[in-house]
């Protein structure tokens, strides 16, 4: 038999029930990094965003540096086990490394950088008197500007007016808009999220599960524990929307339709799109052969904001400047207005993302070989629960009517639970035969240091009590302590000049009682 022993650095981590979700909704993933095992690891999950909003986690590594290399390698093997193509987006945070890895895996995906991030650090790196005074100013020309050339515009007016116009800073952000920006990347899908905070909410989520006290094998079992508590709350939103109908509010055959097709959280998001519709205006601004152009303006926070919807005559097709059916995947309240003008009762299918309906997940996903990918969990074990609880319920209530019954039923409970548990068991390890002549055993891995950390300075006092060494804390000599020190013998059987007491006896118990309560008089 041979033996192979190497030290475990990098690991990822999927199952059947991941890498189909990547499947359906593999369109958007969120990346972020943490240290959570006792090795300092780098755990870094993969997440997604399932037709209920919910978060979901694809995959996980763990990775024993942050450089492009591993990152690189991180992807590689997320983009192996994953079928599906490439993400459309990915959000992350500004890690160097991480984003000169993506554009080699994935050179066709939109590299998002969280807008969180970035904002967050205005206070920080603007002069404390700029950022108070024109702060509010930048939030205008980040948030409500829905144009390129309209962002540009506010960013250098009010740049110019702070007097911040060769601020390092300020000018490395304008040069990365493109990533970061709203009127920049709306045109790219991403479940409509503009940072990396679902992820960051991850990091609560998986510490209520796992501490840094967990070697990896205690990472493993808690991490599953955790990944089942999220897939129990997908299967309850499932069920909801399998046996309940949303409530409308406005009674209009549309919003009906989209109740019946979207998930419950979905649709109340579109709801409120229908709703805000009610308060817009259509203004006709231009018409040709080819397309009409149309301002639709709105009251909000007493301002009135304009949005511009265009509607394409030969594709029978409406797009609007704020981007939101692009970003979000849920048709907006402008065009919404415009289909209240034209009296349109029903929603057409192109304005109805499959992503976010209640069928989201019927259909196969496939592997390399053609095989089919099939949940790791039962998709009905609610229902199969709830109705052997309802069974189980109603046996008890019988059993209880007579003493023979419940001696009948605690009799057949003992022996089918004899049962099910050789059921679950299975074969021994004995029964299983087959042995290679090869085994491979992996050694925990080498414990790391995080970046940035340092070595803890180790005082004297704490190094004399390694060795085992006490020293005197009066005259610094071994072999005695402060209280028996010769210096304080001599002081205290020694009257000063001006005192004309007699001698004190230290043998007397009363300073003994004073040394435990106070410590040796200097």
């Amino acid at each position: 038999m041979r033996l192979f022993i190497s030290r475990l650095r990098e690991m990822a981590i999927t199952d059947a029930t991941s890498r189909r979700a990547y499947g359906f909704y593999g369109d958007v993933v969120f990346d972020t990094t943490f240290n959570t095992n006792r090795y300092d690891l780098t755990f870094a999950p993969m997440l997604g965003v399932n037709n209920h909003g919910q978060t979901i986690v694809l995959a996980c590594a763990f990775l024993s540096k942050e450089t492009t290399e591993s990152f690189i390698w991180m992807f590689e093997e997320f983009k192996k086990a994953m079928l599906g193509g490439e993400p459309k987006t990915i959000i992350t945070d500004q890690d160097a490394a991480m984003s000169r890895a993506i554009s080699i895996p994935f050179p066709t995906t939109f590299h998002r950088l969280c807008i969180w991030h970035i904002t967050s650090k205005f206070s920080v790196k603007l002069p404390h008197s700029a950022y108070k005074e024109y702060w509010g100013e930048f939030q205008k020309a980040i948030w409500d500007t829905d144009n390129k050339d309209e962002f540009d515009a506010k960013w250098n007016i009010v740049v110019t007016k702070a007097g911040l116009t060769d601020h390092p800073w300020l000018s490395l952000m304008f040069d990365l808009r493109e990533s970061w920006v709203p009127a920049y990347a709306r045109h790219f899908f991403a479940a409509g999220m503009s940072s990396s905070q679902r992820a960051e909410c991850s990091h609560g989520f998986f510490k209520q599960y796992i501490s840094r006290r967990n070697s990896l094998m205690d990472f493993i079992i808690r991490f599953e524990r955790a990944l089942s508590h999220q897939r129990q709350k997908e299967l309850v939103a499932n069920h909801v929307d399998a046996f309940e109908v949303a409530q409308c509010i406005l009674p209009m055959p549309m919003n009906k339709q989209m109740a019946t097709l979207y998930t419950r959280t979905m649709f109340q998001k579109f709801e409120q799109e229908l709703i805000q519709s009610t308060a817009c205006f259509l203004e006709l601004k231009t018409e040709d052969a080819s397309k009409v152009v149309f301002n639709v303006s709105e009251r909000k926070n007493w301002e009135t904001r304009v949005a511009e919807v265009v509607y394409v005559k030969d594709f029978d097709h409406a797009s609007c400047s704020c981007k939101r059916f692009e970003f979000v995947g849920i048709i907006c309240k402008h065009i919404l207005a415009l289909f209240r003008r034209d009296q349109i009762e029903y929603m057409l299918d192109k304005y109805i993302l499959k992503r976010w309906k209640k069928t989201a997940k019927f259909g196969l996903v496939s592997d390399a070989n053609g095989n089919e990918i099939k949940d790791s969990a039962d998709p009905g074990l609610l229902i199969k629960r709830s109705t052997m609880s309802r069974l189980a319920s109603d046996v008890i209530e019988d059993a209880l009517m007579c003493e023979e019954g419940c001696e009948l039923l605690s009799e057949t409970l003992k022996s089918l639970q004899v049962k099910l548990k050789l059921l679950k068991d299975g074969p021994s390890n004995n029964e299983v035969g087959g042995s290679s002549s090869q085994t491979q055993y992996m050694k925990d891995p080498k414990r790391l240091r995080c970046n940035g950390g340092s070595k803890r300075v180790t005082g004297a006092k704490e190094k004399a009590m390694k060795r085992g060494i006490r020293h005197c804390r009066e005259c610094g000599h071994i072999g005695h302590d402060r209280r028996q020190c010769p210096r304080n013998l001599n002081t205290l059987t020694s009257p000063s000049n001006n005192d004309e007491s007699t001698p004190l006896d230290l043998s007397d118990p009363l300073f003994d009682e004073f040394y435990r309560m106070q410590g040796p008089t200097q």
